[in-house]
């Protein structure tokens, strides 16, 4: 009896890059809905102008390195970053941020590598990263959610975007920017006296983490990524934090529940560090990796001069993860441990 010649790999279910990425962008719309909800509809015009530049963008560097259009347009890995940035990004961004944001991205994170499965870091977080250096002041214009301020209507939001100059906006501080700014209240009386803190991170965030956990899971289910790093990233975040939560003083780092629901932490986790081609791939890699960020994630949100951090960890670990894998490597099947038996 002749075995099977059947070649590796063994893979089952999503297999196709497009499947993936449009499982993804699925997983992504409770998320903005909860946003819309809360912040009005700011983020998907993001969304929106950021969907036709990673486009637009994407076809020139196709064009220039003489690609063809269709396949790699159909694989909506643009389209997957510009809806990444574009929910990163503050409600009601300029237009003119959202093109900077989304050409740093593609062109100079994605193609200047060499395209998709090439690029050594997150374009997102690339194009995100640059943003925030560069433009300081709109990066951390966030508008007040719904409860804590009037939310803009439709019109309001495509006249901030295309024509910032005649829109005169409200802004105000993010509970992790007055947490990090905080240097005389108890953490009981902070929460009483701003009303974008909701009832466990921040009024509107903290629903919309829910909503990308969920959506997180969903991914989860469908195979689309493993467990190891985004577990292991919300488990460290949340051990810093328990560690060193002093119950609530004026010098408080906030509770683990306050990390986990305000930000970008949920949102990080599942749609970010899960990047299969800028983190690591082996199991124990993806654990240290995931770890590490959690880790990164809350020194500098207590320590560093930003208040959200998961950018500059995810960024930091892209450049660590070759040599995390480098010494994480499975043991060939049939060939002893270094120092040990068969």
């Amino acid at each position: 009896m002749s075995l099977m010649r059947i070649t590796s790999p063994h893979a089952h279910g999503p297999s196709r890059t497009s499947r993936v990425m449009q499982q993804v962008l699925l997983a992504t719309l409770p998320g903005v809905i909860v946003l819309t909800h809360f912040f009005g509809f700011g983020t998907l015009v993001n969304i929106f102008w950021a969907g036709i530049l990673a486009v637009a963008f994407e076809a020139l560097a196709l064009k220039l390195r003489k690609r063809p259009l269709g396949f790699y347009l159909g694989d909506y890995s643009a389209l997957v970053t510009a809806v990444l940035l574009g929910i990163a990004l503050p409600p009601y961004s300029p237009w003119w941020l959202i093109a900077v944001g989304i050409a740093s991205a593609i062109l100079l994170a994605k193609h200047l590598y060499g395209g998709l499965g090439y690029n050594p870091f997150n374009p997102a977080m690339v194009g995100y990263v640059v943003l925030l250096i560069s433009f300081p002041v709109q990066m951390t214009s966030w508008a007040p959610p719904r409860g804590a301020g009037e939310l803009p209507g439709l019109i309001d939001a495509l006249q901030a975007c295309f024509l910032p100059a005649s829109f005169d906006g409200v802004t105000m501080a993010t509970p992790l920017d007055l947490l990090k700014q905080n240097d005389s209240l108890l953490m009981e009386d902070l929460w009483q006296a701003n009303p974008q803190f909701g009832r466990w991170g921040g009024l509107g965030w903290e629903w919309a983490s829910i909503a990308f956990l969920a959506g997180g899971l969903w991914l989860l289910y469908q195979r689309v990524f493993t467990w190891h790093a985004p577990l292991s990233m919300l488990a460290t975040l949340t051990l810093m934090a328990a560690l060193f939560y002093d119950g609530g003083s004026s010098a408080s780092g906030g509770s683990p529940l306050f990390h986990l629901l305000s930000g970008a932490t949920m949102f990080g986790a599942f749609f970010i560090v899960t990047d299969p081609v800028s983190s690591a791939v082996s199991v124990r890699g993806r654990l240290i990796y995931g770890a590490l960020i959690g880790l990164l994630v809350y020194l500098i949100r207590i320590f560093g001069n930003y208040p959200d951090a998961v950018a500059f960890a995810v960024l930091i670990m892209n450049l660590a993860a070759p040599f995390i894998d480098q010494y994480t490597q499975p043991r060939t099947y049939g060939h002893a441990r270094q120092g040990g038996d068969r």
